[in-house]
């Protein structure tokens, strides 16, 4: 509350006139959120992978059920 109180006397809000304890919450507060967004993009990279990957053993699958039955299950 008293950096808005100090804000509205000075009638500015720019960086240079908040408190440092202030700023260093804002730092704080952004940093966070930058871990945030890089472990979520990680988490988005590592799922299309895995949806990737899931398809190609499926595919896989296929064609390899496909070879046994036209080599071994002759009708």
């Amino acid at each position: 509350m008293d950096a808005f109180r100090g804000i509205g006397m000075r009638g500015s809000a720019t960086l240079a006139g908040r408190r440092p304890g202030n700023l260093g919450s804002s730092d704080r507060h952004g940093r966070g959120l930058g871990r945030g967004h890089s472990g979520g993009g990680a988490y988005n990279y590592y799922l299309n992978r895995i949806k990737v990957l899931n398809a190609q053993m499926e595919n896989f699958a296929s064609e390899l059920l496909n070879i046994i039955e036209r080599h071994f299950l002759k009708a």
